[in-house]
């Protein structure tokens, strides 16, 4: 097992090489200049000196190959360098937001666990009953509905309720509050964005386990244990579930990595200042060192998933073997 995780460890390192020369080489070919947008946003007329002072400033006419090299070994330092917008490190500006969205994809990710795997997993064994049909709709629906229009359904919602009910509108904290800090106050500012994005996501996870499971119970061991006479209850959880659950982790883990990131327009409907807003940002901003940081720290954190999900493939059957 250790040589295993040092070997895929090992085997990180060309893969976000590949990743940082991927996202530097775009980010240079966008068409846009971030001193020529700062000057332009002033207003009024502006001298051209200033944009070559400030691409100096900035380290912009090195030739890309030194700033790429010099951009790369701060990364894998830990230091991003200095944001080209604000001028505060990046380390500040994408620690503030990763806890918001790391708190956030956490929550989601444990709706979509809660709902998925019962309701699959009835499904499955109620196939093609009243039961099993209900489960279906209920997952292609949330499949049909993006995460952000759901999101609105449950403000209008809470305004509506809270208006109807004790005669005042309610909506979510719009600040962020820390759980240390108010844990009551968190909770009730990402719980929906939690939510919505949980249900979404638990949509395809829910027919994921359905699938998978009856492939599973149509299984030689599982006929074997119900000529035995097990009762189907132990068939189910002891033999069938646990082995029909590797295709379901892999969708669980690859969209707990997509959701550190990719709330953009979540995040602007419950108003959070999270990952996706400052992605947005950034690239509005044409702040080349602030995207290629969060664009390399998403596929470091899905990088990071895979070797996660592997481990858990190795605790679920115990027959894979990592050596």
């Amino acid at each position: 097992m250790h040589k295993y995780l040092v070997k895929r460890m090992l085997m990180m390192v060309p893969t976000l090489i590949g990743a940082a020369i991927l996202v530097f080489t775009l980010m240079h070919m966008i068409p846009g200049d971030i001193c020529a947008l700062r000057y332009a946003g002033t207003g009024g007329s502006f001298d051209a000196g200033l944009i070559e002072i400030c691409r100096d400033e900035l380290g912009l006419n090195r030739p890309l190959y030194i700033q790429f090299f010099s951009w790369l070994g701060g990364f894998f330092i830990g230091d991003f360098g200095e944001s080209m917008w604000t001028g505060r490190a990046i380390s500040e500006e994408i620690g503030v937001r990763a806890v918001l969205s790391l708190q956030v994809a956490i929550m989601a990710t444990i709706v979509s666990v809660i709902i998925a795997i019962p309701l699959g997993t009835i499904s499955a064994i109620r196939q093609n009953t009243w039961i099993d049909y209900v489960v279906r709709c209920f997952s292609i629906a949330g499949i049909a509905m993006p995460s952000f229009w759901l999101g609105i359904l449950i403000m209008l919602g809470l305004l509506w309720t809270t208006q109807h009910w004790f005669g005042q509108a309610w909506i979510p904290p719009i600040q962020y509050v820390s759980p240390i800090e108010d844990p009551i106050g968190n909770l009730t500012q990402l719980i929906w964005p939690a939510l919505a994005t949980g249900y979404r996501y638990s949509a395809v996870a829910t027919r994921m386990t359905r699938s998978a499971l009856l492939e599973v119970l149509r299984e030689d061991y599982i006929r074997t244990a119900r000529a035995k006479g097990v009762i189907e209850k132990l068939v189910v959880n002891r033999h069938a579930l646990k082995n029909s659950m590797l295709p379901v982790v892999t969708v669980i883990g690859i969209e707990f990595a997509f959701l550190m990131g990719g709330l953009v327009v979540t995040e602007q409907v419950f108003n959070l200042n999270g990952l996706g807003k400052l992605f947005v940002d950034s690239v509005t901003n044409h702040d080349y060192a602030l995207t290629q940081a969060l664009v390399m720290l998403v596929a470091f954190i899905f990088v990071m998933m895979n070797i996660v999900i592997d481990l858990i493939y190795a605790w679920l059957d115990p027959r894979i073997r990592y050596s």
